[in-house]
């Protein structure tokens, strides 16, 4: 039987989008001036700085049966789990999570894909040391690998991490409706420099639905991950159950990964999670990142409102249809549909 750390080659060829799209991108995110890169065969993006050599070593990167993984789409509630996740794993153990919780509890293995490399040399020189405000410091780049048990985070879709990585690893993935997302990343890429995106709400929403922004496309990464949802090692969850019921997902993420939390226990959980509580918590809101000088400092926070439905502020009639007919297309053949409103939520 193959070792599940041998050596695998990368299967897809990084491919650049046409000139138009390239100079379409390089004029509207002054974070990307060089465009962005293809890296498998629907097409998710990376920075054009990406190498073969990366993607190679992420599609390799070592398994052990005792980490746990978080894979996302990007603004899908990506810290919010990540921060649930931790402290089910290590028996809700909340002096150990006073922590930045990237990169001092999580290794985020791709962060270096999601930028020019040139840019973020300028914007997030290397930063030693630990302790610090979350966002205060950068991850390193290339692959970085912890002693086991480990906690991984990536927003590389499955097809792009290692193919043996559900047989070893537990794996928890988190979905959230594509007009939430459509909208929290808009303001993401306002705020972070390495991104910078100049233009306005409706031309990001026609870049996102085109595949021209950064780790997109989002709907194909989570129809890849919901075709996968029944392997044993698969914990699928949805952004708008966590916020129907939190306490019902912890309790799923908990019998996951083994563990066992009276009512008590699963109560202080999501009251520590609470959107309120968690906007306030300097280990996880990553506001360190406007100290350090890589976020805008008048551009809204790294964590923003935590609503489902709150498209529909932002959304007009005209977009809405669109968005409405694009993302019809793209689910068709399939069995995965998305909760887009809540009448009730935490």
């Amino acid at each position: 039987m193959a070792s599940p750390n041998e050596n695998r080659p990368f299967p897809f060829k990084l491919l650049p989008p046409s000139d138009d799209v390239q100079q379409r991108v390089a004029r509207n995110f002054v974070g990307l001036p060089n465009g962005l890169v293809s890296c498998n065969h629907w097409g998710y993006k990376s920075a054009a700085s990406a190498t073969d050599r990366e993607l190679e070593e992420l599609y390799n990167h070592p398994l052990d049966a005792r980490d746990t993984w978080v894979v996302t789409p990007p603004k899908c509630g990506t810290n919010w789990t990540l921060e649930m996740v931790w402290l089910i794993a290590n028996d809700l153990d909340y002096e150990r999570a006073k922590a930045p919780l990237k990169p001092d509890r999580w290794s985020f293995i791709d962060f270096h894909l999601l930028s020019d490399k040139a840019v973020r040399a300028k914007l997030m020189p290397a930063r030693p040391g630990g302790g610090g405000p979350s966002g205060s410091r950068p991850p390193a780049d290339g692959v970085q690998v912890r002693p086991s048990p480990a906690f991984v985070n990536t927003h590389l879709p499955m097809s792009l991490n290692n193919p043996r990585l559900l047989d070893v690893c537990k794996v928890v993935y988190v979905a959230r409706n594509p007009k939430d997302a459509c909208v929290s990343f808009y303001n993401h890429c306002r705020l972070i420099k390495m991104v910078d995106f100049t233009g306005n709400l409706e031309e990001f929403m026609e870049m996102f639905m085109n595949g021209e922004v950064i780790a997109t496309p989002i709907v194909d990464h989570i129809i890849e991950a919901w075709n996968l949802r029944h392997h044993p090692n698969m914990c699928f969850l949805f952004y708008e159950d966590m916020k129907k019921d939190l306490r019902a997902q912890i309790r799923k993420v908990a019998t996951f990964l083994g563990k066992t939390f009276t009512d008590d226990q699963v109560d202080k959980l999501a009251e520590h999670l609470h959107i309120d509580n968690f906007k306030k918590n300097p280990y996880v809101n990553m506001e360190g990142g406007k100290m350090a000088g890589f976020m805008y400092q008048d551009r809204g926070n790294f964590i923003r409102k935590g609503k489902t439905g709150d498209w529909k502020n932002h959304f007009s009639p005209e977009m809405t249809a669109r968005f409405d007919a694009w993302l019809e297309h793209k689910l068709r053949g399939t069995d995965l549909t998305f909760v887009q409103e809540l009448e009730h939520q935490d």
